[in-house]
């Protein structure tokens, strides 16, 4: 039987290093590295520790989570390790946002990776691990990234609740919850033509440390993972305080009425 590992955005940021940094975590037959830049896919091959199985997919179309899914019952694999690092977020206004690029986000962040996390598990054995990209943003609503934040938040839920269900298997589940970091999120969450929303950013990590820090909390065992110590100061302040304040807050260090 193969053993795998399965990464979604696997072409850029923390999805490329998470798949050229695998072998420090486990050993695999192959890596299906699934991504929509198939060049980029292909690029793989010359920075990652095994054999890569590129797959040109946009998870957005349900037909492509249909492929995913024959894909596994055709070759029943083992799958060791699934990351879902596809993802990506908009800062406008719910209200000044085209109601398909809300939905399409939603698809993305939450509907496809709850979908590779229920086609992959049954081909995971004791010992296997998935880890879920969220973001710090999952932690308090924001004002326009307030679909990012949300879809964000489902996953760091899901995440978590999931990884409880499937102790009992002996699988574990990690969210992985960034802060702001250095990666090509920027180049579609900035729209072009308008004023920058975002205009302070408190700190700018770089993806190896993030990516770094979720593989050591990974086989530590831990179920949620934050690089930092302003995320992790962020994620107790908004613990603590009235989430009217949060975004009071949020908004007057951007500048926002």
């Amino acid at each position: 039987m193969k053993r795998i590992a399965i990464i979604t955005g696997a072409s850029s940021g923390m999805g490329r290093r998470f798949a050229e940094t695998l072998s420090c975590f486990c050993s695999v037959d192959e890596v299906w590295a699934v991504a929509r830049r198939a060049d980029r896919l292909e690029a793989l091959r010359e920075s990652v520790p095994y054999p890569v199985r590129p797959l040109a997919l946009d998870l957005t179309d349900p037909a492509a989570l249909r492929e995913m899914e024959a894909l596994l019952a055709a070759e029943q694999p083992e799958v060791a390790l699934l990351i879902n690092a596809s993802g990506y977020g908009l800062f406008q206004a719910v209200a000044e946002t085209a109601p398909e690029k809300n939905m399409n986000m939603l698809d993305l962040n939450c509907k496809a990776l709850m979908a590779l996390c229920q086609y992959a598990i049954p081909y995971m054995k004791a010992g296997s691990q998935i880890i879920n990209i969220a973001s710090v943003a999952a932690f308090q609503p924001i004002p326009y990234i307030n679909v990012y934040g949300a879809t964000k938040a489902f996953v760091l839920s899901f995440s978590r609740a999931l990884n409880r269900e499937l102790k009992g298997r002996g699988i574990r589940v990690l969210a992985v919850c960034p802060f702001w970091t250095k990666t090509e999120f920027f180049d579609r969450a900035v729209v072009a033509g308008r004023d920058a929303v975002v205009k302070k950013y408190i700190a700018m990590y770089a993806p190896s440390d993030i990516v770094e820090r979720a593989w050591r909390d990974a086989k530590r065992g831990k179920d949620v993972s934050t690089y930092g110590f302003v995320a992790r100061g962020q994620i107790a302040l908004v613990k603590m305080l009235p989430h009217s304040l949060v975004m009071s807050v949020w908004m007057k260090q951007q500048g926002m009425k």
